[in-house]
């Protein structure tokens, strides 16, 4: 897994994933059960340093109903942890990524395994949801 503070490739056995990993160089948190903030420059990197699926939540900080789903997205991270990886990039700083995925309206969430879209889904969802949706 590829630490986001530090950019540094971590080695966790999978059985390991719960139990709060830290990155080796800076010792910052891994899998700490909060959604990841990704940006152009570090997603790629992040997301194809992942074994775990990865579920992202394109939104922007005007977008009332992004604002509405994100303790949602927050509660659906803690209660997959160790077992998918969430992130969130704000779709207004990040054009890049958002154009990459022709992300059209917000909030869209994608799951990606292997760093390739298996799924999508548009508009605000409750946590319970959202964690279903990203064990499918």
């Amino acid at each position: 897994m590829v630490c986001p503070h530090c950019g540094a490739t971590n080695r966790i056995p999978t059985e390991r994933l719960a139990d709060d990993p830290v990155c080796g160089r800076c010792q910052q948190a891994l899998l700490d059960g909060h959604p990841l903030a990704l940006t152009d420059a570090s997603f790629d990197k992040v997301v194809a340093g992942s074994g775990l699926p990865v579920v992202v939540d394109f939104w922007a900080p005007w977008c009332g109903p992004c604002r509405m789903m994100a303790p949602q997205f927050e509660a659906a991270a803690a209660q997959l942890k160790g077992r998918a990886l969430f992130v969130k990039v704000n779709s207004d700083e990040n054009p890049q990524l958002s154009a990459r995925y022709g992300i059209r309206s917000i909030p869209t969430l994608l799951k990606l395994r292997g760093g390739r879209e298996v799924d999508r889904v548009a508009g605000a969802m409750p946590a319970a949801q959202v964690a279903a949706w990203a064990q499918r």
